[in-house]
């Protein structure tokens, strides 16, 4: 069991920067990978981009370049370094760790990306 909070999001300008934490209650050493997800205002949420515990980043196409994910072990937080932002980029954001079934979950943090 653990807990996340996502906190960092806010409302800036297209190509801006911004950073976004998901601090864990507890280590995140012992789960293999975290990852960041968004959900748009009426769309699915989808998969942004991944840590493993060896240290290798992944993102999806439409952030490739652009953000970059890392993790600090001994806070307990996973960081999402957003730069050049996008309108599209507008979402909130989520951290996930594995677990059964879908994992563990934080509440979000919203970001907007105004034009």
């Amino acid at each position: 069991q653990v807990q996340l909070v996502e906190s960092g999001g806010g409302l800036v300008q297209a190509g801006g920067s911004l950073r976004l934490s998901c601090a864990a209650s507890r280590s995140i050493f012992q789960f293999n990978a975290v990852r960041w997800y968004r959900q748009a205002p009426g769309k699915q949420r989808v998969w942004v981009a991944i840590i493993t515990r060896g240290g290798t980043t992944n993102y999806a196409d439409s952030v490739k370049g652009r953000f970059t994910i890392s993790a600090d072990n001994t806070e307990n937080t996973v960081y999402l370094q957003m730069n050049s932002l996008k309108p599209e980029d507008t979402a909130v954001y989520y951290c996930n760790l594995p677990g059964s079934s879908v994992g563990y979950w934080g509440q979000g943090t919203q970001v907007t990306v105004s034009s």
